[in-house]
Parts: C-alpha cells; sequence; structure tokens
C-alpha cells in the first residue's frame, strides 16, 4: 500500500512538472489598436474598412490580447488622441500592434494615413490633416519585443487625383512608398507592395484582411512566416495582381504573436502509437524557397540548398544563384572593359609608342569582347531562371494545396535576412561606376563615398532609394540606366569630353581665367605716382606766339590802342595762348597754314620780322 502510495506520489509530481513545463516561458503584455476608416466626409465612401477592423479586432481579442482598442470613422483630432492613449497603453507592453484601413497617401516618399474629415485640396494640408506613419511609429516605440504596422491603405487614392499642387516637384505617388525603418524590432506590413494599389474585393472583407484573419494568430507561426502566408493567399485570390510586402527585419528567433500551445500531456502507449498525419515536403519546401527568392541573395539561396539539396526547388535556387554569377561575371568584365578603354585613351592621348598604344588597343578590344560575352551569358542565365520561374507557377497554379497539415520547419531567418552581402553591394557600386556617380573602387564597403553616390544618383534620376544599404531594388533601377546619370565634374584646368576629362590648352596670348575659360593676355597698364620732390622738368621749348582764334575782342583793341598811344608799329595785335600784345616794331603778321608753320591745324597768323 505504501508502494502504491509512493508510486502515486511521484506519478503527480511528475505530471505536475510537466504541467509547469507545458506553460509558455513568458507571459507576455500585448496590445493593439485597430483603426477602420470608410465613411470619408468629401469624397466616395469605402466598403470595406470598417467591416476589416472588426474582424482584425475580433482575431485579435480571440487569440488572448490584453488589450484591443478598436475605433472607426475618427476625425483628425481624435485619431491623435487615440494614437497618444495607445502610447501610454503601449509602454510596458511586449508587442505593440497597430492595423489601419482605410485611405493612405504619399507625399514626397513620405506616408500619410488620411482621416474621414480631410479636404486636401493641396498637397501641402497633407502636413495639417493627415497623420504620418512616423507618428503611428513613434505611439509603439515603447514595445520591447515587436512592433508591428499594418496598413490596409494601398486602395486607389481619389485626393491626388484632385488636390492641387503648391510646387510642380512635390511627387505624389500611387500608393504608399517603400520604408525602411531605423528603429529595430520593427516590422512594416503593406497590403500591397510599395508603388502599387491594393483592392477591396467583391466580399465582406478586402483580400488582405482575409488572409491576414486566417494566418496571423496562427499559435507558435512566427509573424513573418505567418506574412508569408498572407502574401500566397493574397496572390492566388487576385491572380498575381495584388502582392503584400512587409518592410523591416527582427532577429534569429521566432516571433509569433500568439504563443504555442503547452505541451500536450502523455497519452497511453496505444494512442501515442498512433501515426501522425504526413507532412508535405513539397509545399514546405516551395515556402522556404519563396522566402529565399525574395530575399535574393546568394547567402539565402545556399542556406535554401543546404536544406533542400535536392528535388524540383533545389533546381530552381541553382538557377538563381547561376543566375546571380553570371550577373557578378558581367560586372568584373564590365569593368574590365571600362579600365581598359581607359588606359587606352591614356596612352593616345599622351602620345606613347606605337607598340604600347597598339597593344593597349588590343587589350581594351579583348575585354570588350569579354563584356559582351559576359552580357549573354547574363541574358541566358536570367531567361532560363525565368523560364524556370514561369513553369514553376504554372504548375503550382495546376496543383491542388492537399492538406494544410504541414508545419514550419526550422529555418536560419538570422542569417536569410542579413544585411546586404558584398556581392550586391560590389554590383550596386560597380553600376554606380558606369553611370558616372561613384569615383572610387567596387570594393563592397558601402562607405560614405558609396553612400554619397547613391545620394547623387537620388538627385539625377529621380529615385528615393535609402542611400543608407544597397540593395537589390537599387541595383535594378540602377541597370535600367543605359547611359551617364551623373554630370562629370572636372577640376580646374580640364573640361568634360564625353566621359573624360582633358586638359584645356589656350592659344598663345591667352591664359585661363578662374571661370576656366580662355581669355586674352591683358597688358600692364602704368599706374601713376606723384613725384613731390626732384620731378625732372620738362625741357622748355620756344614760344611761338599764336593768335588764338577765341581771343576776345577787347582785349585786341585795348592792346592795339596802347600800341598806337605809344607810337610803335603798324599797330597789328598778335593774339595767343599767353594772350594778346603788339607787333613788335619793324615786324608784321603773315597767315600760314599748319604744314608751313601756322600755330594751329586749320592755319593761323605769325609774326615775321626783317
Amino acid at each position: 500500500m505504501k508502494s502504491g502510495s509512493l508510486k502515486l506520489h511521484r506519478w503527480l509530481l511528475a505530471a505536475a512538472v510537466l504541467l509547469l513545463v507545458g506553460q509558455p516561458a513568458f507571459a507576455e503584455k500585448r496590445v493593439a489598436l485597430v483603426l477602420g476608416n470608410s465613411a470619408y466626409l468629401n469624397v466616395a465612401q469605402l466598403p470595406n474598412p470598417v467591416n476589416d477592423s472588426a474582424r482584425i479586432a475580433s482575431t485579435l481579442k480571440d487569440a488572448g490580447f490584453d488589450i484591443v482598442d478598436s475605433r472607426h470613422d475618427l476625425p483628425a483630432a481624435e485619431t491623435r488622441r487615440a494614437l497618444r492613449d495607445f502610447a501610454d497603453r503601449a509602454r510596458d507592453a511586449d508587442i505593440a500592434v497597430v492595423y489601419y484601413a482605410g485611405h493612405g497617401i504619399e507625399v514626397d516618399g513620405a506616408n500619410y494615413l488620411i482621416p474621414v474629415d480631410a479636404r486636401l485640396e493641396r498637397d501641402t494640408d497633407v502636413y495639417d490633416e493627415a497623420l504620418s506613419l512616423e507618428r503611428v511609429l513613434i505611439a509603439i516605440e515603447p514595445a520591447k519585443k515587436l512592433r508591428l504596422v499594418i496598413l490596409d491603405a494601398c486602395r486607389d487614392n481619389p485626393f491626388a487625383r484632385t488636390m492641387k499642387r503648391t510646387v510642380a516637384a512635390r511627387a505624389i505617388g500611387n500608393g504608399l512608398a517603400k520604408v525602411e525603418p531605423t528603429s529595430p524590432n520593427v516590422l512594416i506590413a503593406y497590403s500591397a507592395k510599395a508603388g502599387s494599389t491594393a483592392a477591396d474585393g467583391d466580399g465582406k472583407n478586402s483580400p488582405f484582411t482575409t488572409a491576414l484573419a486566417n494566418h496571423i494568430a496562427t499559435p507558435g507561426l512566427d509573424v513573418r512566416r505567418a506574412f508569408g502566408y498572407v502574401r500566397d493567399d493574397v496572390l492566388k485570390s487576385t491572380g498575381n495582381k495584388q502582392e503584400p510586402f512587409v518592410y523591416g527585419s527582427l532577429g534569429g528567433e521566432d516571433v509569433p504573436l500568439v504563443p504555442a500551445p503547452a505541451p500536450a500531456r502523455p497519452v497511453p502507449a496505444a494512442a501515442a502509437a498512433a501515426p501522425a498525419p504526413p507532412v508535405n515536403a513539397q509545399a514546405e519546401a516551395r515556402r522556404d524557397y519563396e522566402l529565399a527568392l525574395q530575399v535574393g541573395n546568394k547567402s539565402a539561396l545556399n542556406a535554401f540548398l543546404k536544406q533542400y539539396p535536392d528535388g524540383f526547388y533545389a533546381s530552381l535556387a541553382k538557377l538563381q544563384l547561376d543566375k546571380i554569377a553570371a550577373e557578378e561575371a558581367r560586372v568584373a568584365a564590365t569593368e574590365k572593359a571600362r579600365l581598359a578603354e581607359q588606359e587606352r585613351v591614356r596612352l593616345a592621348a599622351e602620345g606613347a609608342q606605337k607598340a604600347q598604344q597598339a597593344k593597349a588597343e588590343a587589350d581594351a578590344k579583348t575585354a570588350e569582347q569579354a563584356r559582351l560575352a559576359a552580357e549573354k551569358a547574363k541574358q541566358v542565365a536570367q531567361d532560363q531562371a525565368a523560364a524556370a520561374e514561369q513553369n514553376r507557377a504554372a504548375a503550382e497554379a495546376g496543383a491542388s494545396d492537399k492538406g494544410g497539415a504541414d508545419k514550419d520547419k526550422a529555418v536560419n531567418l538570422a542569417a536569410l535576412n542579413a544585411g546586404p552581402p558584398a556581392e550586391i553591394t560590389k554590383s550596386v557600386q560597380a553600376e554606380l561606376r558606369r553611370v558616372g556617380c561613384l569615383a572610387g573602387t567596387a570594393d563592397g564597403d558601402w562607405n560614405t563615398a558609396s553612400q554619397r553616390s547613391l545620394t547623387l544618383f537620388n538627385r539625377y534620376a529621380g529615385t528615393r532609394f535609402d542611400a543608407k544599404v544597397a540593395s537589390v531594388d537599387t541595383l535594378d533601377a540602377i541597370k535600367l540606366k543605359s547611359s551617364r546619370v551623373c554630370p562629370l565634374v572636372c577640376e580646374h584646368g580640364f573640361k568634360a569630353d564625353g566621359d573624360r576629362c582633358t586638359r584645356i590648352v589656350c592659344a598663345e596670348g591667352s591664359v585661363l581665367s578662374d571661370d576656366n575659360e580662355c581669355e586674352k593676355r591683358r597688358g600692364k597698364k602704368p599706374v601713376a605716382s606723384r613725384e613731390e620732390d626732384g620731378r625732372q622738368a620738362r625741357p622748355e621749348r620756344p614760344v611761338r606766339e599764336r593768335q588764338r582764334p577765341d581771343a576776345g575782342a577787347a582785349g585786341a583793341r585795348a592792346a592795339q590802342g596802347a600800341a598806337q598811344a605809344a607810337g610803335q608799329g603798324s599797330g597789328q595785335i598778335l593774339c595767343g595762348d599767353a594772350g594778346c600784345r603788339p607787333v613788335n616794331r619793324g615786324c608784321h603778321l603773315e597767315y600760314r597754314s599748319f604744314s608751313a608753320g601756322g600755330p594751329y591745324p586749320a592755319g593761323g597768323n605769325i609774326e615775321i620780322c626783317r
């Protein structure tokens, strides 16, 4: 009896331990704010946002969230108050979620949520009448483990079509703009990829909300994997017209919105022997492959091949790796051809020996041929990968999903979501060099010079990529530019000549000005100086008495009267610069031209004495 009691005690103790171990390892506080705007006052009403917000609120309440604050059809002032109150509730929370359904708009690269009382007659009204996405992120910032914003706001926006532009250069986008969260543990989910619009659907809820409600609260399911399933469902229900997208990153551990359930209690041996439902390995491989394909780098694809070394999706992953390798070879060949051509031009400009120029020309020709071959190889690899993806899409569309019994395998998401690899960075740098925005080398180090070059590309190409990272989207956009984007800037004394700088040579007698232009050399002008002391006196010239044409008649008559009174000469008067005087005795006046000795260019009288 005592032995049986001891066995029972031990069994109860073991059961208690199992119950304690089976509980979640944490007791997280989870809060949510759910907003839905349908009854807009100044544009047509939306049918689904209120229904969508109600379904998401119900889903989160059923999932055991501590606080679910659901509001609908709020004007701007009440929306700001709701965000302020929610920030207080999120202060000690582990997980904070904001869901918004309604109209949103992108202005100059920033995203805004539009309350129901907004008018938005001008583009600048968005700063006063709407709420920025940054304001929402501030409300959930205190959460410790996960800060999640879900926006079903990428609808076709009627405000963008009617509002006036106060500045012609201000961009108003279609849908919402791409975002790169700067804080850790932040995810921002769009119902449609940046720059595209989402559909409301024909049912009570939008396709995005329907898929979200089906997967987001799955116990133990990592939130990133849940949005992967949401993406699959929305693509399928919209015929691949709408693709949800998630921006941001988390760490390597799984982060479910709902904790995994406690393990089941021990069951009898007979029940334990029952076979488990089979796992759909093909569906598991497909989802992991699509995740690796979305990351789009060699690390992600190699991680996938390590887990799935064989099979249909392994072959697709190898084709994707071949495409990346072909692109790297093309970039390297392009750089080599550019350097060879630069060396050929330099030798020709410097007048090098013919043998050196011939060798440089042959090297440039060989490098150009290698570049063309790499371009063709890259195109072949790209076409093969695209054809394989089309075949995969057709095969998956024709096949029916069996089961739902497949569970998530452990995938090293930290490795897949690592920062941009050196290969992508080098490719972006090489393309920036090709379009004239980067002067340094493509070394894989995304330093300040590389970030400045991407900023220049954004300025002259009209794009808005984040200059802090080198992404695949950035690489694809730069590849689309077939010629120079950033203007060539040369030092003083050089000028742009195509894709290179040549020295400015001015003609004889000209010099290079500060404005980098040739102008005639100016002679030195004499500088006047005063010599107060010791000035050399000019030699005295004999004074020639000249009759000044404008001499006063009164002075002449006075001189003549004085001469007659003194009994001098004939009474003739000679006028010059010094005044008028009587002609000396025995002398007379004669008119002479200037060439014959006259005093003025027009001629004049001179005194002749015998």
